[in-house]
């Protein structure tokens, strides 16, 4: 995906751990937090955006917020940190909005993210990051700028997502 796009269709919100993962036609299940999910949108760069899960998972979900304000396309691309297999974070812009998404393998860990990829001004930060079973996410606003930093706390085969708006 650095090089690239792909075909990849995130946005499932059957979420579970990988210990309650079950394969199963009806109402599938996804492993993995539902921030993962959203962070996939910033993460993966696929041209053709589109969403998983049938129309009801995402009715009075407000996490989807994230997924209907994701762009396909991309003005530009900054790679923050990672380890194949174990771990990304990535940002992009389009226009003056950045979207960033982390993403973890099976280990829980926290990344300290430097703001310095955002332009000049003050953001507002919507942020959606795991919060105790695969399928919550808390999500909250800051107000920060290119000299701050966020702190992605993310569950095994979590997540953490924030779209940032120009104030």
């Amino acid at each position: 995906m650095l090089t690239g796009p792909m075909d990849y269709t995130p946005g499932g919100f059957g979420n579970s751990s990988r210990e309650e993962f079950a394969a199963r036609d009806v109402r599938p299940m996804v492993q993995g937090t539902r921030a993962h999910q959203l962070a996939m949108y910033a993460v993966y760069q696929s041209p053709f955006q589109m969403v998983s899960d049938s129309p009801e998972a995402y009715k009075d979900q407000p996490a989807f917020e994230f997924i209907r304000a994701a762009p396909a396309n991309w003005d530009e691309t900054r790679v923050l940190n990672g380890m194949p297999g174990e771990f990304i974070t990535v940002a992009r812009r389009r226009g003056t909005e950045w979207f960033l998404g982390a993403m973890t393998d099976w280990t829980a860990r926290e990344l300290d993210l430097p703001l310095s990829f955002l332009g000049a001004g003050k953001y507002r930060a919507e942020i959606y990051q795991d919060s105790g079973a695969a399928k919550n996410v808390a999500i909250t606003k800051a107000e920060v700028d290119r000299s701050g930093h966020l702190t992605a706390k993310m569950a095994a085969g979590g997540g953490y997502a924030v779209r940032f708006v120009k104030m």
